[in-house]
């Protein structure tokens, strides 16, 4: 059960980046949409255990080292060039986005200039992603219960120190800006994303585990994991919308209300959930065109990493903005793929 529970958290690791941890996501997928947003969790939950444990039982049974040869697999030579196309499209951009987040935290947090934590995380994630694979997911899965603890204790404070009422909440929310058209498209494409992002390193997470049923319950978990700190952190933000609804990083605000030492605190673990998107999105990207492992693969993380930190310049926010939705309907080849997969990848 361990093992699970250890592929879970990477899982979780994996998915949970700049805009989940810090609530800008959150607050454009499901706050925006008021009471309408609840259900939306449910339905994001629900796709998150069932893609999540598809993709660890057939990174597991097909033992990859890289997302190319099970998507091929899963979805034939066209289908396939394409869904590879997107991820390997996917993994760099949002890989630059979390590069992005980390500049944007240190600017929030401790008015630092921006380029300065992207370039402070960059040179981590260059180091990390030359070791070994067992590595990696081990420290990406261990900075996710962290995140647990801090997501329950500020949304326990936000429920009890909020002013308004659940209705004049709800028209306040409802009121914030979104590029989706309605709560259903807006949950549905919040999976696909995310399962877009973290597909490639998840099918290499599983492919790590050589059980089958480990690697399932593994994802299994993951994605009840995130449905939970969904909930948890939609909650924090839908009571504190009056306050929150302009921060970069909302829920960094709340804790920033509660004591400037917890807002530190949140800031370490905030970034250390954008380092472990951003390194799982560039290793991923990097493992796609090269042998993982050897020295001969330094240069091009290296040139990848360099790469993604100039075009972070483009700015957090705007990013999440108009590149994620973008991602989201493009992650829905992946996401019908995966839904099929089982029947097509038998045991």
């Amino acid at each position: 059960m361990w093992k699970s529970v250890k592929i879970a958290s990477a899982f979780v690791g994996v998915i949970v980046g700049a805009g989940f941890a810090s609530g800008q996501e959150i607050l454009k997928y499901f706050t925006s949409f008021g009471y309408l947003g609840i259900i939306g969790v449910f339905v994001s939950t629900a796709l998150f255990s069932y893609l999540g444990m598809n993709l660890t039982v057939i990174g597991s049974r097909l033992q990859t080292t890289s997302h190319k040869e099970a998507i091929y697999k899963i979805c034939g030579k066209w289908l396939g060039f394409v869904v590879d196309a997107i991820l390997v499209f996917t993994l760099f951009g949002v890989g630059v986005v979390m590069i992005a987040g980390a500049g944007s935290i240190v600017h929030q947090q401790f008015s630092i200039q921006p380029f300065i934590g992207s370039l402070i995380l960059m040179a981590i994630m260059i180091f990390t992603m030359m070791l070994n694979i067992d590595k990696i997911v081990n420290i990406i899965g261990s900075i996710t219960p962290f995140l647990f603890v801090m997501i329950v204790i500020i949304s326990i404070y936000s429920l009890l120190t909020m002013d308004l009422s659940w209705n004049e909440l709800n028209s306040i929310a409802k009121n914030q800006p979104s590029t989706l058209p309605n709560w259903f498209v807006s949950a549905v494409n919040y999976v696909s994303f995310n399962i877009a992002v973290g597909a490639g390193m998840s099918l290499v997470i599983g492919g790590a585990e050589m059980d089958e049923r480990v690697a399932g319950r593994g994802g299994l978990l993951g994605g009840l994991g995130i449905g939970f700190l969904i909930m948890v952190a939609h909650l924090a933000i839908f009571s504190r919308i009056d306050s929150v609804a302009s921060a970069d990083m909302p829920l960094l605000k709340l804790f920033d209300e509660i004591s400037p030492i917890l807002g530190i605190v949140m800031s370490v673990i905030l970034f250390g959930m954008i380092f472990n998107t951003g390194v799982s999105m560039f290793y991923a990207f990097v493992a796609r065109f090269f042998p993982m492992d050897t020295k001969k693969t330094y240069i091009p993380i290296v040139v990848t990493s360099f790469v993604g930190f100039f075009a972070s310049f483009v700015g957090f926010t705007k990013l999440v903005d108009y590149f994620y939705p973008l991602i989201g309907y493009l992650g829905l080849f992946l996401v019908f793929a995966l839904i099929y997969a089982p029947y097509k990848i038998k045991g």
